[in-house]
């Protein structure tokens, strides 16, 4: 294969994925159909398939896109310089927001979630595996730094992430929004004041 054609082929599978998820917002998931974004792009639902092999296929790769967003973020606040504290909260706060933007404003999309959280996509674990690690990076950087103490980093990224489940799982946020509990800031200080140095 070209370069030429190579480009049109990544061209196109793009335009999919674009056209599926403003289709995703406007009349939902489960109402989409290959044919609908086949009709959008003004090709055949044959050709669609061309490039992914089912209308699932289509919904992980959207899902994979709005992922990679909240996890390129994540991971520039972890590569960036200066002290862990700000910046570990930063993170913590940043995925919260992300996930509430994508998801829980736009019931749509968070449908499309809610059937990826029920169908367990790898895609779906894989987040939560990328997330932790990156949460288990900056842990790692506090350690080094003296401004947390974790004997077992990867323990201490997993109860991390568990403790702002509540935060991060869109469908948390949402059941949770208007339910009693801790804010977001309140959760954050939780698992900081569990990550300080003893001594």
């Amino acid at each position: 294969m070209t370069l030429v054609s190579e480009h049109i082929e990544g061209d196109t599978r793009e335009r999919i994925l674009e056209v599926a998820e403003r289709l995703f917002r406007q009349i939902g998931y489960l109402k989409t159909t290959v044919g609908d974004i086949a009709k959008e792009l003004k090709m055949s639902p044959a050709n669609v398939y061309r490039f992914f092999e089912s209308k699932k296929a289509i919904h992980q790769a959207v899902a994979r896109s709005l992922m990679g967003e909240v996890e390129l973020e994540a991971q520039r606040i972890v590569a960036r310089p200066g002290p862990v504290l700000p910046r570990f909260r930063e993170l913590l706060t940043t995925i919260n927001r992300m996930n509430t933007e994508r998801y829980v404003g736009d019931n749509k999309l968070h449908e499309m979630v809610e059937i990826a959280m029920q169908e367990d996509w790898d895609v779906c674990v894989n987040h939560m595996e990328c997330i932790a690690g990156v949460i288990g990076q900056m842990i790692a950087q506090g350690v080094a730094s003296g401004e947390f103490e974790a004997p077992d980093l990867q323990l201490a990224a997993l109860c991390a992430c568990t403790a702002m489940m509540r935060f991060f799982h869109p469908q948390m946020i949402a059941q949770c929004a208007t339910k009693p509990g801790p804010t977001i800031d309140q959760m954050i200080d939780f698992v900081i004041a569990g990550l300080s140095p003893r001594h």
